[in-house]
């Protein structure tokens, strides 16, 4: 056993791109849920370093804050660039998919009746991944060399949860749809993504 313990809500949410990490690692880990009751009254919140989950666990060691816990796994798995130029590229990719990450939850969670817009703006935001992924091997891998890295799993996850609310977002993203298909298709990622415990999960929170 490998030791990992994610504890996180009963959901995908700031969880969901270490799973699939750690899925297409052939890494097994345990689930640790919080309820949100029980997050707001008990110890548990003053306990995590900045007062958020997931906390991430590997044997005695402890992190928070979903892209550390990412770049730490990438890290470990060598999966966090081949030389100083791809790794700066990986961070800056997955910092672009943190700010789309932000503006989403601003529009869903936080400001509602800015959702229109911002499914308006989405072609604006999903170009600048199209052409990352077209500047590398015409598309045909990944977004940073020939080899998976962490951003590809915090990106996939991102893309896959718009597309559950807005289904025709990537129909004019020919490199990203054919991205989707690509990574989905990785035999041991479509083990966890078709795993019960993936399905049953939900999304996002209950409105």
């Amino acid at each position: 056993m490998s030791g990992y313990v994610i504890t996180y809500f009963p959901l995908r949410g700031r969880a969901e791109n270490i799973r699939l990490l750690l899925g297409d690692q052939g890494a097994t880990w345990e689930e640790e849920e919080v309820q949100m009751q029980d997050w707001k009254s008990g110890n548990l919140k003053k306990e995590a370093v900045f007062g958020q989950l997931p906390k991430f666990k590997d044997g005695d060691f402890v992190l928070y804050q979903s892209n550390s816990i990412l770049r730490y796994l990438g890290r470990k798995y060598d999966i966090a660039g081949g030389s100083n130029q791809e790794s700066a590229l990986i961070d800056m990719v997955n910092d672009g998919v943190e700010d789309l990450r932000l503006k989403f939850a601003r529009a869903i969670f936080y400001e509602p009746e800015t959702k229109d817009k911002y499914e308006a703006d989405l072609p604006n935001h999903f170009s600048a991944f199209e052409r990352i992924l077209s500047q590398n091997c015409n598309g045909t891998k990944y977004l940073v060399g020939d080899k998976i890295s962490y951003a590809d799993y915090n990106l996939l996850d991102l893309l896959q949860t718009h597309l559950a609310l807005f289904p025709a977002c990537l129909s004019t993203f020919p490199l990203l749809t054919a991205y989707i298909d690509r990574i989905t298709s990785r035999p041991k990622l479509s083990e966890y993504l078709n795993s019960d415990a993936r399905k049953n999960r939900p999304m996002i929170p209950k409105r």
